[in-house]
């Protein structure tokens, strides 16, 4: 059992972080096998966040003056929490799949963006597109309508350069000197004078 001192500098030292965070998910892990746990952690690691197991009255303190006290606020039974400064959707992502993996592994609620969220709008959240799949969406339809002027700009010459061609071809230039009875190039005697 740790000792007070050490108690709170732990406190101390998750209040910092949560202060910082754009989201955190409760959940609880009794019942989840070690290795699922390394993978859990690895997870949310990769995505950016963090995962740690709690001890109820720890997280209670350590939420104390900071936006995620109404989540935090009299747990019960065994809990850990999840939390992120980046993309809550990546977060809840991981944690939605790990859940579905790992039946032992359930929400209880989260906290995402200054408000308390239910189990539902987790689930919702994470079938949201991530920050990364928004923003290449918003460049490709901002660089649509750029190809398609770049695309009619150089269509112009190569279209005039066509049809100049093709009336070559078709001998549309010159044929008033052809009609008047000469060579394409040669004087005819009115042109002459």
């Amino acid at each position: 059992m740790k000792k007070k001192a050490e108690k709170k500098v732990k406190a101390d030292e998750l209040r910092a972080e949560l202060a910082q965070v754009s989201s955190v998910i409760l959940s609880t892990f009794q019942g989840i096998k070690v290795e699922d746990d390394t993978r859990l952690r690895r997870q949310v690691e990769a995505a950016g966040g963090k995962y740690e197991v709690v001890k109820n009255t720890v997280a209670e303190r350590a939420a104390e003056g900071t936006p995620t006290a109404p989540l935090l606020k009299n747990l019960k039974g065994t809990n850990s929490i999840a939390y992120t400064r980046l993309d809550p959707v990546a977060l809840a992502k991981v944690l939605t799949k790990v859940a579905k993996d790992v039946p032992a592994f359930q929400f209880r609620a989260g906290w995402v963006e200054g408000r308390v969220v239910s189990i539902e709008e987790i689930n919702q959240l994470a079938q949201l597109p991530s920050k990364e799949e928004l923003i290449s969406k918003i460049m490709f339809l901002l660089n649509a309508p750029a190809q398609r002027v770049a695309m009619a700009l150089a269509a112009l010459p190569r279209n005039l350069a066509v049809v100049t061609s093709e009336a070559v071809k078709a001998q549309k230039f010159g044929a008033g000197s052809a009609a008047a009875g000469g060579e394409p190039g040669s004087a005819t005697p009115e042109t002459a004078q």
